[in-house]
């Protein structure tokens, strides 16, 4: 048997959970699946998959349901109470930048 290392990792539970369920239905274990991924990074000598920002669309209220709605008016008044606000100027500049608007 080769000789193995120990890798320790911090990680959401919820994540993990997920992730754990996955590879359950294929049959391998966590332990293999964090071995596949490394292998990967030194054949690839990089990351094994594309690494980009998400892009970032505005809310399209009409899609969300009321508890969505809810959920970002309360995220909106917790920045608003943090000090995060901006003037409408720069919201509107900065749409300009993102989405070509």
């Amino acid at each position: 048997m080769a000789r193995t290392s120990s890798v320790y990792a911090r990680v959401e539970p919820e994540i993990k959970e997920q992730a754990e369920s996955v590879l359950d239905q294929l049959g391998i274990p966590m332990s293999n699946a964090v071995s596949m991924f490394l292998r990967q990074i030194v054949l690839q000598q990089g990351i094994p998959f594309e690494m980009k920002l998400p892009v970032r669309k505005p809310v399209a209220m009409g899609s969300l349901t009321k508890e969505e709605i809810d959920a970002e008016i309360s995220k909106g008044m917790k920045s608003i109470e943090e000090g995060r606000v901006y003037s409408a100027d720069a919201v509107e500049a900065e749409m300009m930048r993102d989405f070509g608007v």
